[in-house]
């Protein structure tokens, strides 16, 4: 029987996102996870857009306006968009330097279904999702 799991929490000013949720994944031993939300603001974003081997960073105030993704023990994937004081938005890949400016209130659902691993598999140099259904 599938069991969904509700986890709901607040990164405050200063503590970097992706750490952040990194550390509730570890707490609560989440082998299947996705976010369901996320509302917040950055000062610092750090982001790496698609097929690029860095990252892109910036500084100032942001809002998140989304964050999406997979998340496990065995490896998240993290997507963010945000934008700045004139609506301009940008996004990408979430990577670690992305600083909380006054709040980052995130939903993580979770299933006992499932164990999500991050493996290569052929079909692209890459490690993506697996799922193993228990």
């Amino acid at each position: 029987m599938q069991n969904i799991t509700t986890n709901a929490f607040r990164l405050k000013p200063g503590e970097d996102l992706k750490a952040g949720i990194q550390k509730m994944v570890a707490e609560k031993q989440i082998k299947a996870g996705w976010i369901s939300t996320c509302v917040g603001s950055l000062t610092n974003f750090n982001i790496r857009f698609a097929n690029q081997p860095g990252g892109s960073a910036d500084s100032g105030y942001f809002e998140i306006v989304s964050l999406t993704g997979t998340v496990s023990l065995n490896g998240s994937h993290i997507h963010i968009s945000v934008s700045d004081s004139t609506g301009k938005t940008i996004g990408g890949h979430l990577m670690d330097g992305c600083k909380v400016y006054t709040t980052a209130e995130i939903v993580i659902l979770s299933s006992n279904q499932y164990e999500f691993k991050r493996e290569k598999d052929g079909t692209t140099p890459w490690e993506e999702l697996q799922v193993e259904e228990k």
